[in-house]
């Protein structure tokens, strides 16, 4: 065989392990792409960030997520923005639930807003984010897989903080912003608004001034996932690959193993190109003293259709 042609092969083979550090942060929107860097201090880095949840313990479940695999199966992600306060580990500020197909090339993304009204196992009724801090990932997994009636394969958990440097890595991520408004001591115009991490984490936030509320919130936060995703597919200096593992490092957990990560860049990398976003409509009500937002039955049962549609598409 031709050296040349033999060097290329072998350059194929070793690629997958550089792009394992893009497809976590791709996937969980912090930073990402072409990640030329040493087989073992990526694999470092997921290893660190690597923490299975109980249930990753049963046979019966790892054979089903190696026939989803196997198979090109849609594979839904909970991506879990986490506030984490000195003695208090916080609640779940963020949920979006990712259903990735890769038969169909194409993503959905369903934002969950944090004060939705709904039964948290062992727990009653309550806001969908307490589950997080009742119970950690697991519950917040369980609670959303029951009242969604929506399998989620594996988590993602960010620090929110992380999620700052992480945008700063990536030299800041642009959106168009639909209102203008203040913020933290930031005003964000109308248009294009180029945000660093700080700025970010304070446009994400703001859901006062808007008059939709949560769901306005959540649409920022769908447009900062959405360019943060691009940013990071165009993504490759190699000059900051050290900072931006240490940041995965300290500041991210996830169930998805090293084999699982590559799966998913090797078959679901394309699915991000063709993004359709969900939202849950709702009302306020007041319960108890404590404002929750309610979503009816019917509202709950189109999402889940539409998930579970997009899901079994070929």
């Amino acid at each position: 065989m031709d050296s040349r042609v033999e060097k290329r092969q072998n350059k194929k083979k070793r690629r997958w392990p550089y792009w394992v550090g893009g497809i976590i942060l791709g996937l969980i929107l912090i930073v990402g792409g072409y990640l030329l860097y040493i087989y073992d201090k990526v694999g470092d880095t997921v290893s660190v960030m690597h923490e299975p949840l109980a249930r990753d313990e049963d046979p019966d479940r790892l054979k089903e997520l190696d026939s989803l695999f196997k198979n090109n199966n849609s594979i839904n992600v909970l991506l879990l923005g986490v506030d984490e306060r000195e003695g208090d580990k916080g609640r779940s500020d963020t949920m979006v639930l990712m259903s990735s197909n890769p038969k169909t090339d194409s993503m959905q993304m369903l934002s969950i807003p944090r004060d939705t009204y709904v039964d948290i196992p062992g727990r009653g009724m309550d806001k969908i984010n307490h589950a997080y801090a009742f119970g950690d990932v697991g519950l917040a997994v369980q609670t959303v897989e029951e009242n969604f009636d929506i399998p989620v394969h594996f988590y993602v958990r960010v620090n929110m903080e992380g999620f700052q440097q992480g945008i700063d890595a990536l030299g800041g991520v642009t959106v168009q912003n639909a209102q203008a408004f203040s913020q933290g001591g930031e005003t964000f115009t109308e248009g294009a608004v180029t945000l660093d991490g700080e700025q970010a984490l304070k446009y994400i936030r703001m859901r006062k001034e808007d008059p939709r509320g949560d769901l306005g919130r959540n649409e920022r936060q769908r447009n900062v996932i959405t360019a943060a995703m691009n940013e990071a597919a165009s993504f490759s200096s190699i000059t900051k690959v050290g900072e931006i593992l240490g940041i995965l490092g300290g500041n991210v957990k996830t169930d998805l193993a090293m084999d699982q990560l590559q799966t998913l860049f090797s078959k679901y990398r394309q699915t991000r190109n063709n993004l359709n976003t969900l939202e849950i409509s709702g009302s306020g009500q007041t319960i108890g003293n404590v404002w929750y937002y309610v979503v009816p039955d019917e509202e709950m049962n189109r999402i889940q259709t539409e998930i579970k549609d997009h899901m079994e598409a070929n």
